[in-house]
């Protein structure tokens, strides 16, 4: 099919927003309180591992680099979503639409690799506490977070580059409200039956792998203390439910977009949501408020910002 660079599509349109204004209003608010939370959740996750010396363990190494890539993974569809919600017309156009493609799938390929190294981290200190430190080292944990960051770019750069050089040229409205490659792949103006191949592949790959992982790091686990504990497991299934509360909210729209075809219907567009606001916001509640050491933290770090005059009676 032979087309001029002048017929060629230079921007999209995204129309994945409900039309009713009451929606849109409710979308900002939940969206501007969510991610404010993110925002304020996971920075200050970083800010108490950087600043508390009892902190600067491998575990929570490896949380303050998750609260990056959570905070990565929303400020690269949050900022944009929320004045989409006021404008008629949500034009975007081709490159920004290609960037954020590319950064969507760095911070969602780092956070599955994260995941992974946090399950490793989790299960070695419980199941191997004599060798914990010897095996999760200072090197060990900054390979962890190097590797997730390089996991991250090379399967951005998979997907990106299938689709960067698709030719569109017309229709270009794109039934979402943010830019990944299933919608718009659909628009070009030559068979994409290979590439959807291709990039399920690689995102059901590096998916399937992070959850069969993380499924075997809790099964080793369980029974770990299936054996110490004379087959009582409810004490460990009450530690598991959180971590297996953020990976199923965290992989479900993963799964339903990559492992199998891509999807034709509107429930995409609405599990994306869990990924972008809903999951990072989890996070730091699950990581901190559940966690004894985070409090603690939590409070030396509001009496150092308050002072000896605003806790003094």
């Amino acid at each position: 099919m032979d087309t001029t660079n002048d017929s060629m599509v230079s921007e999209f349109v995204l129309i994945g927003l409900p039309n009713s204004w009451e929606m849109h209003h409710f979308l900002f608010w939940f969206f501007a309180v969510f991610y404010m939370g993110i925002i304020l959740g996971n920075l200050f996750i970083v800010l108490m591992v950087i600043t508390d010396s009892r902190l600067h363990s491998p575990m929570y190494f490896l949380l303050a680099n998750f609260s990056l890539l959570d905070l990565g993974l929303s400020s690269t569809t949050v900022p944009k979503m929320i004045p989409d919600l006021f404008t008629d017309c949500n034009i975007i156009s081709l490159p920004k639409y290609m960037t954020q493609i590319f950064f969507i799938h760095i911070m969602g390929g780092g956070e599955m690799v994260q995941l992974i190294a946090m399950a490793y981290d989790w299960y070695t200190e419980i199941c191997k506490p004599l060798h914990f430190l010897t095996i999760m080292s200072p090197k060990m944990c900054v390979s962890f977070v190097v590797a997730a960051w390089i996991v991250g770019i090379i399967h951005a750069v998979f997907q990106f580059v299938f689709v960067i050089n698709l030719p569109f040229c017309g229709p270009n409205e794109v039934d979402n409200f943010y830019c990944d490659c299933p919608r718009v792949m659909k628009l070009a103006c030559v068979g994409t039956y290979k590439l959807e191949f291709i990039i399920i592949a690689n995102s059901g790959f590096i998916s399937m792998v992070t959850v069969f992982s993380l499924i075997i790091s809790y099964i080793l686990y369980l029974h770990f203390v299936w054996k110490r504990s004379s087959g009582d497991l409810s004490k460990a299934f009450v530690t598991l439910s959180a971590h297996i509360s953020v990976v199923i909210l965290f992989f479900m729209p993963c799964i339903f977009l990559y492992v199998g075809p891509f999807p034709t219907t509107s429930l995409d567009k609405y599990l994306f949501i869990v990924d972008s606001a809903i999951t990072p916001i989890l996070n730091p509640a699950i990581y901190t408020l559940r966690n004894k050491d985070m409090r603690v933290a939590m409070r030396r770090l509001c009496k150092q910002i308050v002072g000896p005059h605003g806790i003094s009676k």
